[in-house]
């Protein structure tokens, strides 16, 4: 990990970085579609691009999320940033689990399975591994359950 990577995980903690970084979040998009996905997150930590469809729009509607590896799937998780609410992408993926991420470059299409019990606690401790900040969301957020998502590849859709 890099002295700027380290640095970013540390200041993820403060309330000041999180609103920071919600303000970034249509820039880190424009840097993604612009370096066809090999640049999310400045390049500090592991992110892929979730496109999603929209739950009542229908349209595609991309975010850039970190992520862990699980085998050959990807677990993100709907932190947005310790606010109170749920990231509407989680309730798209409720809606419609199909979906595609873009990682380092290549677009892989995925379904989506929220994950519960025992497999979430699992998948919470890699992810919180990744980014220590997670488990100051979940205090900043009043105690709600923060949803996991695990994305695994599907063949391509039609």
């Amino acid at each position: 990990m890099t002295a700027l990577g380290s640095l970013t995980r540390r200041l993820g903690h403060q309330q000041w970085f999180a609103t920071t970084m919600r303000l970034l979040v249509p820039a880190d998009r424009l840097v993604g579609r612009l370096t066809k996905g090999r640049v999310v997150a400045f390049g500090l930590v592991p992110t892929l691009v979730l496109t999603s469809t929209g739950r009542r729009s229908g349209k595609p509607r991309s975010n850039p999320l970190v992520y862990v590896p699980d085998g050959d799937a990807y677990v993100v998780i709907g932190s947005n940033w310790g606010q109170r609410h749920q990231p509407s992408w989680t309730f798209n993926l409720m809606a419609h689990p199909g979906a595609e991420v873009d990682v380092k470059g290549r677009r892989i299409p995925v379904t989506a399975e929220q994950v519960t019990g025992e497999e979430r606690e699992r998948l919470f401790q890699r992810l919180v591994q990744e980014w220590p900040a997670y488990r100051t969301y979940v205090e900043r957020a009043g105690g709600r359950e923060i949803k996991v998502f695990r994305l695994a590849p599907t063949a391509n859709r039609s």
